[in-house]
């Protein structure tokens, strides 16, 4: 497994030095994701697709024409006689849709061309959340690799000058291996994170149709001057109510069910068939011209089922909106309170306390090669301090994400 894990960080390795990294910042990155996004363009597609079919429903139908010739006449022995003194038959009918049905339909097929622009929007905010979450996971990432390589410099150059003090018999076989054994440690921590960092770019760069390397730029102090939202619990969760297009697309669902309702009780009223006829000469009268009008009697076929399933189906998705109220107004209260507790607990850390272990990991070095301070004091400051730059930096990325989600449950940007 490591043999595996080391091989694909070196081929994307290889494959970034092959490839121009792009550096970009999430402005930029949302606007490659609108403008590359595979997913995001197709939808696209399928939102023209919705806006045909509302053409479609307000066509009328084609008349229907029926045109009948004599095939042989056997008084004159005459194989399609259609003269003066043959027969011809023709007739036009046109169906005209009673009880409003058209427009039902027109009305219908809008509410479903509605749906799908939700649809779409509804993608969009979870594709860019998850474009926005990757992004700042992959930046905090990166920095954690780039302080461990920097610590596996150090200790691999402090492990050398111990080798060469154990070939002199300054040092115990027991301080260089303990040495080793920390070494390959943080190598260890260092390639599962470059490994993690392999899957969010193949992520990342499937989100922005791109082959390139994605390095973020980020302006850590824009990230420090974020605040958690002031506006009371109840007023941010009716603005997510009114935002939220997978709540919208709840209410264009029970909107589209009692249109639905409203047409199938239209579809039991008959429709009229109306049209004209010309007999030429099997009439009562030659040369006959005559109105047609016909129409449904409805006598068993009333729509019955059809009827009582639309309007099953209203309260249906009636209480599938009140579920999606209850959800997204629960949502709102923990991401409410996520948000709090992330930002509360980064700003507990930062400054002060990270300056002062930056200090401590600068003078515990020098002090070990003085002899200052044993091994294994060295050696627990040395795990502690590699600890606390994964744990800020995972810090660091849990409030980023904590906003970015506050963004997604919201349906809109209110953290910046």
């Amino acid at each position: 497994m490591i043999k595996y894990v080391t091989l694909v960080v070196l081929l994307w390795s290889g494959m970034a030095r092959a490839q121009d990294t792009l550096s970009i910042h999430l402005r930029q990155a949302d606007s490659l994701f609108v403008g590359r996004n595979l997913l995001a363009l197709a939808g696209r597609y399928q939102i023209e697709t919705a806006q045909a079919e509302v053409i479609q429903a307000g066509l009328f139908d084609n008349p229907t024409i029926t045109a009948e010739i004599n095939a042989y006449n056997p008084e004159r022995r005459r194989v399609l006689d259609v003269g003066k003194q043959g027969q011809k038959f023709v007739a036009i009918e046109q169906l005209l849709y009673t009880a409003g049905k058209r427009n039902k339909r027109i009305a219908l097929a809008q509410e479903s061309a509605h749906l799908t622009e939700l649809g779409f929007r509804d993608l969009l905010r979870v594709l860019r959340f998850e474009l926005h979450s990757r992004f700042y996971e992959i930046y905090f990432q990166q920095n954690t690799l780039k302080q461990y390589e920097q610590q596996v410099l150090v200790l691999q150059t402090t492990l050398n000058a111990f080798e060469e003090q154990y070939q002199r018999n300054n040092v115990s076989l027991l301080e260089m291996l303990r040495l080793k054994s920390l070494l390959f440690q943080l190598s260890k921590n260092r390639t599962e994170i470059q490994s993690q960092l392999v899957d969010q770019q193949q992520f990342l760069q499937t989100l922005l149709s791109t082959n390139q390397p994605i390095r973020p730029l980020v302006d850590e102090a824009a990230l420090v001057r974020l605040q958690p939202p002031v506006q009371p619990l109840d007023s941010l969760q009716n603005l997510a109510l009114q935002n939220r297009p997978d709540v919208r697309i709840s209410e264009s669902l029970t909107r589209q069910a009692q249109l639905n309702y409203t047409l199938q009780r239209a579809l039991a009223k008959p429709d009229v068939r109306v049209g004209g006829v010309y007999d030429q000469s099997s009439n009562y009268i030659q040369n006959y011209t005559g109105l047609s009008v016909s129409m449904d009697l409805p006598l068993f076929n009333r729509n019955q089922g059809a009827i009582r399933a639309a309007k099953s189906q209203i309260g249906y998705q009636q209480k599938l909106h009140q579920q999606k109220t209850i959800q997204v107004e629960n949502e709102v209260t923990a991401v409410w309170q996520k948000i709090r507790n992330a930002d509360q607990m980064i700003r507990s850390v930062e400054g002060r306390f990270t300056e002062q272990f930056e200090e401590l990991n600068r003078g515990v070095l020098a002090n070990f090669l003085k002899r200052n301070i044993s091994l294994l004091e060295f050696v627990d400051l040395f795990e502690t301090y590699t600890e606390n730059i994964r744990d800020l930096n995972r810090l660091k990325t849990d409030r980023m994400a904590a906003y970015e989600e506050f963004n997604y449950v919201m349906g809109t940007n209110l953290s910046n």
